[in-house]
């Protein structure tokens, strides 16, 4: 097990570290962004390639880890990549100013998001140190979940991005396809797929530690750097105002009268 939790920090660290490089000569903090999928990919290779035995527990979870993470990476990637660096990672420098911008990149920005990298990941760490199979009924209804997750990400991405790219949306609010059922439907997305990862594995001795890895990501897209950061930019717009009014923030809803 230490062994294996030692493999996974190194597999982080590296990753982070040459991505915090490419990020110093792009000058672009944002592209940290982009490794975010790819991180986890690298993680549930590291056990495919390490672990002793595998269970058809740590098979699934690894297809749906690389699914996604794929996917996540592609999306973003074509997104961001040659634009300006993202505003959050903009405010981060000018708070730092001359006081080690870099230095506190390096610890603040890549080896945190490896950090919670690592917590998220739980399930899939937990999935190549259980070695008792799972109950294949949890495992067909978080192939499910999974699936409905993936749908509302990946349509809720291609939605808004087909909006942002019409020049008659611009400075206009996205309230169409999925995003008028929820403000949200990406990161409801994500935190389904997660949920469904863990379900994987809930059932295995010990399986229910795991937990903490949905727990985690849920809070942080609920209540910290998910959709807490994105609602302040717009919420003195009259428009965003009269959305949110109508619009369940998380899970998708008809919209109020």
């Amino acid at each position: 097990m230490l062994q294996y939790f030692i493999g996974s920090f190194i597999t982080v660290f590296l990753f982070f570290t040459l991505v915090f490089i490419v990020a110093q000569i792009k000058n672009n903090n944002s592209i940290v962004d982009m490794g975010w999928g790819i991180g986890f990919i690298l993680i549930a290779l590291h056990g495919l390639i390490t672990a002793s035995s595998i269970t058809l527990a740590g098979y699934v979870i690894s297809g749906m880890v690389i699914v996604w993470g794929l996917r996540l990476f592609l999306y973003i990637s074509i997104r961001n990549w040659g634009k300006p660096e993202d505003y959050r990672y903009v405010a981060m420098k000018d708070k730092w100013g001359n006081n080690h911008p870099r230095v506190q990149a390096f610890f603040k920005v890549f080896m945190l998001q490896g950090l919670f990298m690592m917590i998220v990941a739980v399930p899939i760490h937990a999935a190549f140190l259980i070695t008792v199979e799972v109950n294949l009924v949890w495992i067909l209804i978080a192939i499910v979940l999974f699936l409905i997750g993936f749908y509302f990400e990946t349509i809720g991405d291609i939605q808004l991005r087909k909006f942002i790219k019409n020049p008659a949306n611009k400075g206009k609010i996205m309230q169409s396809g999925l995003w008028k059922y929820t403000r949200h439907p990406n990161y409801f997305g994500e935190t389904i797929m997660w949920w469904a990862i863990f379900f994987v594995i809930c059932t295995a001795p010990w399986g229910i530690v795991a937990i903490i890895g949905p727990a985690f990501i849920t809070l942080l897209l609920l209540f910290v750097s998910g959709i807490p950061l994105l609602e302040k930019k717009y919420k003195q717009r009259p428009e965003f105002i009269d959305y949110a009014k109508r619009t369940s923030i998380f899970f998708p809803w008809f919209p109020k009268k």
